[in-house]
């Protein structure tokens, strides 16, 4: 087997916040494939960094009291701390905020511009006058330009779906101060995007990307690829752009290139080559891991960025869904919005990774975690099958046997079998079909079982005359044992650490086909023990967040809104008639970023409605639901359609959306009293 040379990347987490599950989806998905490279036997980097730059980490490391740098290196080594428990093993763990970033920032900053790459033009923006700062656009609310829709952000609509300069809308308030904006020029540097149409299309086509988000990427180019501001104005928690004092990179520019930079750290560490991985002719793989909501950066600006530059494109970017659980967005007030330390405080990490890998695979679909399936499995397939095989024959080597293993292979067709699905595996966990892996794997402990039951050496073991064969059969069992646990060992690297104990080998994957003959056991420890529901519902119920404790919004917040509209007459407001409607069908739009199309049912009538919840849920959650709409809004045709009527919705925006749901007992077509 030809050896690989192979760097791996996670997207950088954003150094504002605590580690949460959805987080580490990404993290342990990359952390089995890199850990499967390494035991084939490839020269395998995993590197990572904190992307520590931008406006809210600076707005929230004044809110505390300190510097961004205090309030970053303090959430880096929380970061750090969950990653290392959950069995996440990175080769570096670096920093944006680093003099390596700083350097190959201003270094493809340069070349870009040197190449006439950069372009440079004033804009209008606008600028909070009390807290003398321009304002990004999700630091600005007002009233959607399209329908008139209020309390909207400054860049796109969550009820129609269009999307806007934040200068276009009506009565914009600063969500910082709540200070009208005022409009100021300043000069801003562009990355010149469109010069590279030709290149980007060829690249997203070689493979280099999965097929649904290439699909999804030609909607850019069918509405004419932009330039791209890569400036933001003092003050600025980032990198000072060479040249232009007062001029900051915005913080998506410098977080890829923490790729390179944390690699470049881990080169100067190691003696390692770092034009091999990154220079325009390299022959080695680059990887990255990212989840699909930040596609554009890595597919679009990032490849070009670093093709102006001269630097080699990702040889692939691997792009995963979003977490669900229980079937719906993680709710802080039913406890399902659950922090890694939280996890960590009342279940086994390697629960939730082998959770992850066996639901886990090459394409795009969100993952939902049911939490009584998360503890059935786990119960089922790791302590019930794959332990149980350990401990049913572990026993009867020690006690009877010495503590050792028998000179012969009972069955050594049925070994062959089990060393023999090494290559289908090993294809599966580098295609990212880890479901279909687990799968295989837990035939193959199903098979083992089966032939311990067969056996059954507790019968063996007390006749004399049968000692022998129960000697065979447990040994025989032990190196099935074995070859799952190779196979597992990405997944489970820290019970698979205390097996290698055990057996007081290593498990290789190039060794599942050598069995174990007159080898030395130790005394067999318990590997797992079963998820028990009350530790799952204490994590619960420490994860919910109190309604009367809950804090109020600081006005300083992003996620602070505008203030209570003036006073209505009740008969304004009895003008509004609100009905309880059924979710008859969902489907996507195609061509629009935010909408989703309801058909809703109206206990007989039928309405079609554009609602911009796109970000919050899929069709397959919605259909069959009810929910509550404006059934005598005038119907108001929108660019995909005749949209009639209006859903109601509460939340902040963005991922939190919250439709209404009438109990149970309500029926379509209903009056809203």
């Amino acid at each position: 087997m030809t050896k690989r040379k192979i760097l791996i990347t996670s997207a950088l987490p954003y150094a504002n916040g605590p580690t949460h599950l959805g987080h580490l989806l990404e993290y342990i998905q990359t952390d089995i494939w890199a850990r499967f490279q390494k035991m084939r036997g490839h020269e395998a980097y995993y590197v990572c960094a904190d992307d520590a730059h931008g406006t809210p980490i600076m707005l929230n490391a004044q809110k505390q009291g300190i510097t961004p740098e205090e309030m970053v290196a303090k959430v880096s080594v929380e970061r750090q701390r969950d990653f290392s428990d959950f069995h996440i093993e990175f080769d570096n763990y670096h920093s944006t905020h680093s003099d390596e970033n700083r350097e190959f920032a201003e270094l493809i900053y340069n070349r870009l511009n040197a190449a006439g790459y950069i372009k440079k033009r004033t804009i209008s923006q606008l600028f909070d006058p009390e807290k003398s700062i321009f304002l990004p656009d999700r630091f600005v609310t007002g009233t959607c330009p399209s329908c008139k829709a209020e309390n909207q952000n400054g860049d796109s609509c969550d009820v129609c779906g269009a999307t806007y300069a934040p200068t276009e809308l009506i009565n914009p308030r600063s969500a910082m101060s709540g200070a009208e904006p005022v409009l100021k020029d300043s000069e801003h540097f562009f990355f010149d995007l469109p010069a590279f149409e030709d290149m980007l299309k060829s690249w997203l086509r070689s493979g280099s990307i999965q097929q649904e988000m290439a699909n999804k990427l030609d909607e850019w180019f069918a509405e004419g690829l932009q330039q791209w501001d890569i400036s933001r104005d003092a003050p600025y928690f980032g990198f000072e752009i060479p040249n232009a004092p007062g001029k900051y990179f915005y913080v998506w520019l410098d977080a890829p290139i923490g790729y390179m930079a944390s690699f470049k750290n881990l080169c100067d560490k190691k003696g390692i080559d770092f034009d091999a991985f990154w220079a325009k002719d390299s022959d080695t793989e680059l990887y990255h891991f990212i989840g699909k909501d930040i596609i554009y950066f890595h597919s679009l600006f990032w490849p070009a960025m670093l093709d102006g530059a001269e630097f080699r494109k990702p040889t692939n970017i691997f792009a995963h869904g979003f977490i669900t659980v229980n079937g719906a967005k993680m709710s802080k007030s039913k406890g399902t919005f659950i922090k890694a330390r939280t996890y960590l405080d009342h279940l086994n990490p390697e629960y939730l990774r082998y959770y992850y890998a066996a639901k886990l695979n090459s394409g795009i679909t969100d993952l939902d975690i049911n939490l009584e399936d998360f503890a059935q499995r786990v119960n089922s397939d790791l302590v019930g099958k794959v332990v149980n095989i350990a401990s049913r024959c572990a026993g009867f080597i020690s006690k009877r046997f010495d503590g050792q293993l028998s000179p012969d292979v009972a069955e050594p067709a049925l070994f062959d079998e089990f060393s023999a699905a090494a290559s289908t595996i090993a294809d599966m966990y580098e295609n990212r079909e880890y479901s279909r892996a687990i799968r295989e794997i837990m035939a193959l402990a199903d098979k083992a079982n089966q032939y311990i039951d067969a056996a059954a050496p507790w019968v063996l073991v007390k006749n004399d005359e049968t000692q022998k064969q129960a000697h065979d059969v447990c040994s025989m069992g032990l190196n099935l044992f074995k070859v799952i646990m190779t196979y597992l060992k990405p997944v489970l690297p820290n019970m698979a650490h205390n097996v290698e104990v055990f057996f007081g080998t290593t498990l290789n994957w190039d060794e599942v086909s050598t069995p174990l003959v007159s080898h030395p056991i130790s005394a067999f420890k318990a590997l797992m023990q079963r998820v028990e529901m009350d530790k799952v519902n204490a994590m619960l119920e420490e994860s919910k967040d109190s309604l009367n404790s809950a804090p109020a919004i600081d006005p300083n917040s992003p996620l602070a809104k505008e203030p209570i509209e003036a006073e209505i007459e009740f008969n304004d407001f009895a003008k509004v008639d609100l009905r309880v409607a059924l979710i008859a069908k969902a489907e996507h739009v195609e061509g629009a970023e935010k909408l989703l199309k309801l058909t809703l049912d109206l206990g007989g009538e039928t309405r079609q409605v554009f609602s911009g919840i796109k970000s919050a849920y899929t069709p397959e959650q919605l259909e069959g639901k009810l929910t509550v709409m404006v059934a005598n809004l005038k119907p108001r045709k929108m660019r995909f359609g005749m949209s009639e009527g209006m859903v109601l919705a509460a939340g902040p925006g963005d991922k939190e959306i919250y439709l209404l749901n009438p109990d149970s007992g309500a029926q379509p077509g209903m009056r809203v009293m």
